[in-house]
């Protein structure tokens, strides 16, 4: 069941990656896209301006660290298509957008497979003191062959559940850093007797385990949320473990509704064999939306964005994610499952054998919707009646809203559904600043005290 009353307001967020190409396969040669401009900052500085004043709740920027070389062998279609490629790095943006809103949160995709715990907390320390607490950690394993070899020196990919056991200690790291590391009152900045932190109040966390040895203390002097609200994607065994004992928000898929209902409630039902309440944990999902004043209307800019859709583009991205070679594929044919070191979780449908019969690579990638989420076309009435009927269904708490073109797409939802959303209580109001932990749950800025990580709060070595 979702968290949500009847009447509560979805998580809004707007869903984009550093790239020219995210899921909108083919769409950065439609004449309103500008995502070609996605190394300047000042673009995207004027899309965080436009989701703020629209009333979206999070920015959430994907990232991968290895090129799409799975499709055909190479990164050739990679590149000539745009498909994430090329791609730069979602964090170093994030404090000019910050400086620019006052509402929106980011949700920034980092890889625990190939950071530091280390230097990962003072990065997001420093993130959480710049946006005043507005900031998120998406936290992912990577799936790419192509980053290990080039981060790692491997061949391949670690094998999928070492990589979630991996990041299970990686953010244990970071939970006694930023939680059990400096005290509250640590930072004194006493002029008169010329003391800035009393280094009593400052604790080496001692950390020695299987995958990393962190003996010191944290760099950076607690921040506003103290640990980033903790975003997580994957819904394979492994990760809706990893969600159910570590997130706060998880970005669920699956193009079956049903389904994606049992998955929420099979992390929902872990969550409290770990000590946490079923509702402290949100789910969001990805959609594609089109919509305008009317429903024909609506209607005939999904006719127009379908004639720049490129299928092709659509299976390299299949490719990379699901680490199966589809070049070679017929896509009418139906979907065989493989089992693979990549995403478990992007290919999941084809394990229902009634689905085996209907779905194919046309299914994911043919035309809008699809791979990149279900499609709602129509007025902001029409989308906001069947984007509740499907929370009702599935019980996801909002939605991570993929773009077509940009900022067409987004500036659409801002201008016509948005406000039909918040008519019915379904968006937030503006209101007064605060952290996106309290935008996005009330309460306080600090992680609830049946989170595991409150278990490193403010606890000495021998106690840790």
């Amino acid at each position: 069941m979702s968290s949500y009353g009847p009447r509560d307001p979805f998580v809004l967020s707007a869903f984009t990656m550093s790239t020219v190409s995210h899921g909108n396969f083919g769409l950065w040669r439609h004449p309103a896209d500008r995502t070609e401009q996605y190394t300047s900052v000042r673009y995207w500085v004027e899309l965080a301006r436009l989701l703020d004043a629209g009333g979206f709740d999070t920015l959430f920027i994907a990232d991968a660290v290895g090129q799409l070389d799975v499709y055909g062998g190479d990164a050739a279609a990679a590149l000539s298509h745009a498909v994430q490629t090329p791609v730069t790095d979602p964090l170093l943006a994030v404090s000019a957008m910050a400086a620019a809103t006052e509402h929106l949160g980011f949700g920034i995709t980092v890889s625990t497979t190939y950071e530091s715990p280390y230097l990962l907390a003072r990065k997001f320390s420093t993130l959480d003191h710049l946006t005043d607490g507005r900031i998120g950690w998406n936290i992912v394993t990577s799936l790419l062959d192509s980053a290990a070899r080039n981060i790692l020196g491997r061949d391949r990919q670690i094998p999928h559940d070492e990589r979630y056991a991996i990041a299970q200690e990686f953010v244990e790291v970071t939970y006694k850093l930023w939680e059990g590391s400096w005290e509250d009152d640590a930072v004194r900045r006493d002029r008169v007797g010329g003391v800035f932190t009393d280094p009593a109040k400052v604790h080496p966390i001692a950390h020695e385990g299987t995958y990393f040895s962190v003996p010191g203390a944290h760099l950076v002097e607690p921040s506003p949320q103290r640990t980033p609200v903790l975003f997580q994607a994957g819904t394979s065994a492994a990760g809706r473990e990893f969600a159910a004992r570590n997130a706060e928000l998880v970005f669920v898929a699956d193009p079956r509704p049903d389904v994606l209902r049992r998955n929420i409630d099979d992390i929902r039902t872990r969550a409290v064999t770990h000590g946490r309440k079923p509702d402290s944990i949100k789910f969001i999902t990805s959609v594609e939306i089109v919509t305008d004043s009317t429903d024909s209307a609506a209607q005939a800019k999904a006719d127009d964005l379908t004639r720049h859709h490129d299928p092709q583009a659509g299976l390299v991205l299949l490719s990379a994610l699901s680490g199966v070679d589809w070049s070679s594929y017929d896509i009418d044919r139906p979907i065989e499952q493989f089992d693979t070191d990549a995403s478990r979780s992007i290919l999941a449908a084809v394990d229902d054998a009634d689905a085996r019969h209907r779905i194919t690579l046309r299914d994911y990638v043919g035309g809008l919707g699809g791979f990149g989420g279900s499609l709602f076309v129509g007025s902001g009435r029409t989308v906001a009646d069947e984007l509740e009927a499907f929370a009702e269904r599935t019980g996801v708490d909002g939605f991570n809203i993929a773009y077509h073109v940009t900022p067409g797409s987004f500036a659409d939802v801002a201008e016509h559904l948005i406000p039909e959303l918040r008519r019915r209580g379904r968006a937030r109001e503006r209101g007064e600043a605060t952290t996106l932990r309290q935008r996005l749950f009330g309460g306080s800025p600090l992680l609830p005290d049946e989170h595991p990580a409150a278990a490193f709060r403010l606890k000495r070595i021998s106690e840790i």
